[in-house]
């Protein structure tokens, strides 16, 4: 008959292991060895064991420790950790700032007048590089430049710069963009005989991303979240042939979105050394996987004769299926472009950031004057009016911690309104800007699952107006790439209410009443600057009243008067809008479908009186 032996399992240290090894040979052995001193050899043996067993039992601890994202201290399991989470740490920060660019353009005669010859009009390429003159960080600007255009979303400011005999000889034009920090590097990677799931690695320091990848006929490869991933986001040039039916907008929306799918991808990770690594695909190109389309009529066939076993999960949105994770690269040379800088170092301070690099500067028409084209070519130039920002030196260990964590738990998808509200402001701007969004969600009553995304939009000036089909399109397709199955979405128009508003005050005594009635206007300008409201904002008089009651020289606001302004004729919006039924309590309630208000003339629909007691 066997023995069976209690033996306890929450031995953890030294102390324990020797403790319970002596109380089990007490136990189970009393006759046979009965010398415990601490001299004795059985002690010695004891103790050993002890020790082998708090050595293994620190590094089961280590390694189960080093297992949760919460408590991992090595750093490179807190790199595979994190992209098992989602999340991709940052080696380095690249720092961004506002890039003004100005040009010269001399004037011409008109009808109506002088105006700009924007025939003389530059173009500034993509990635132009604007450098700093005090830390030679190199700023690329994101999107290019085209000075003939000016539009809501890509606005020209234009101002006289010359004058000769009361007339302009010259306008100055300047126009901003985004730019971001680094250098732009390129690296080559040949490649053989068709290999499955090749990597390369970059061992380049402080490298804030790939710009671009093609092989040596020209493909380019596409960079993915995941390998899985077969889409993403493409854009055209809103023109007449690209978009008959609406490149009219194409001021507003100047490119329209699109889905692409791709059969050539890529997905990177840093390591911990701080190198990138590209990793491909298996597919081969010279087969055809990557391209078979499914009958939709096998859909449900799993054997033979049988349509009730599914054995593959479709994807309603693509109906592309392979095992290869995108074609590996073969027999060719990848040219790779990528940006490295960044840190502290590169935020730079205002005013700084002016030498720029002129050789990606051209004109768009070549038939010229020579000396008015040099003389217009040499007036281009950059500015930093205010400090680059955002340069860090990468994520250290807890960042990475806590930035997989909250990655992991939004994971970019749209679950809320809020979630959908976001999404929408965040829409690259070459897509049309979104203004004003307000989301919505279905009421039990309403029998759908749609929620509804109001928007609105600005023109040249700054009014709010309707959002163009275009704009409405890249949006939707933005937005479904980040909704979640069984969502469906709608976009829809919000309402623009006009109003004015007309205010008497009381002044107190040794007060000038024209310099106060020109603060209270003032300060009603800034608060009514349709930069400050948003779509459903119900308007609260009180703060109105404690608004111009704060103002210096105000004794008392004897009156607040708000009225709808509506008309197409008279250049407002063409909804009225009952004021006073909506007003409860000094609330002046929005419309109940989504609507806004705005005072769209600031200085003639805001008018203020002086009276009397």
């Amino acid at each position: 008959m066997a023995v069976i032996r209690d033996i306890r399992y929450l031995n953890k240290d030294f102390t324990d292991f020797r403790s319970q090894l002596i109380n089990f040979s007490q136990t189970y052995f009393p006759t046979t060895y009965t010398d415990f001193s601490p001299s004795s050899p059985g002690i010695m043996f004891m103790e050993q064991a002890s020790y082998v067993g708090d050595v293994l039992s620190f590094y089961l601890d280590n390694q189960l420790q080093e297992t949760y994202l919460q408590y991992v201290r090595q750093t490179n399991n807190i790199y595979d950790l994190a992209y098992m989470f989602g999340y991709k740490p940052k080696t380095t920060g690249l720092s961004s700032v506002d890039l003004d660019f100005f040009q010269l353009i001399p004037a011409s005669s008109s009808l109506s007048g002088t105006v700009p010859d924007f025939s003389y009009a530059l173009f500034i390429e993509q990635n132009t590089q604007v450098t700093s003159t005090t830390t030679s960080t190199s700023f690329n600007i994101e999107d290019p430049i085209d000075f003939s255009i000016s539009n809501s979303s890509d606005p020209t400011t234009i101002s006289i710069a010359q004058i000769s005999s009361n007339e302009p000889t010259y306008y100055l034009l300047k126009k901003t963009r985004k730019a971001t920090s680094g250098t732009i590097n390129t690296t080559t990677f040949s490649f053989g005989d068709h290999q499955e799931f090749p990597t390369v690695t970059i061992d380049s320091l402080n490298i804030g991303g790939i710009i671009d990848v093609f092989d040596s006929d020209g493909n380019e490869y596409y960079e993915v979240d995941n390998l899985g991933q077969e889409t993403v986001f493409d854009s055209i040039k809103n023109t007449n042939i690209n978009d008959p039916n609406n490149y009219q907008n194409s001021n507003d929306t100047p490119y329209i979105l699109q889905t692409k799918q791709v059969q050539r991808r890529f997905a990177t990770r840093f390591l911990n050394s701080g190198s990138l690594q590209i990793q491909f695909g298996s597919g081969n190109p010279s087969d055809t996987d990557e391209e078979i389309t499914p009958d939709p009529k096998n859909i449900g066939l799993g054997l033979p004769y049988e349509r009730n076993k599914l054995t593959t999960a479709y994807s309603p949105t693509n109906f592309i299926f392979t095992n290869t994770y995108g074609i590996a690269p073969s027999n060719t040379t990848l040219t790779v472009r990528y940006v490295t800088g960044g840190g502290v170092n590169s935020n730079s301070i205002a005013n700084t950031v002016t030498n720029l690099n002129t050789s990606t500067v051209k004109f768009l028409n070549n038939n010229l004057n020579n000396v008015t084209a040099q003389y217009i070519f040499d007036s281009v130039a950059a500015n930093n009016s205010n400090a680059a920002s955002g340069g860090n030196n990468g994520d250290n260990v807890e960042e990475i911690r806590q930035n997989a964590l909250s990655n992991f738990n939004s994971q970019l998808r749209n679950v809320t309104a809020d979630d959908y509200l976001v999404r929408a402001l965040s829409m690259p701007s070459k897509y049309g800007i979104i203004s004003k969004a307000y989301s919505q969600q279905p009421t039990a009553n309403q029998g759908n699952n749609t929620l509804d995304i109001y928007v609105l939009s600005y023109n040249i000036n700054n009014n709010l107006t309707t959002a163009s089909s275009t704009l409405k399109n890249n949006l939707k397709s933005y937005i479904n790439q980040y909704r979640i199955i069984g969502d469906s979405i709608g976009i829809k128009d919000a309402f623009v209410i006009n109003i004015a508003v007309d205010f008497e005050i009381i002044t107190a005594p040794n007060f000038n009443n024209s310099e106060v009635l020109t603060r209270c206007i003032s300060e009603l300008q800034t608060y009514f600057n349709i930069n400050n409201w948003q779509i459903n904002q119900p308007m609260l008089l009180k703060n109105i009243e404690l608004l111009l009651d704060k103002i210096n020289g105000v004794q008392t606001v004897n009156q607040i008067l708000i009225s709808n302004k509506a008309g197409v004729n008279l250049g407002y919006s063409q909804y009225a809008y009952d004021i006073s039924g909506a007003t409860q309590g000094k609330v002046i309630y929005p419309s109940i479908d989504p609507s806004i208000f705005e005072v769209k003339y600031l200085n003639q629909d805001i008018k203020g009186k002086v009276v009397t007691l």
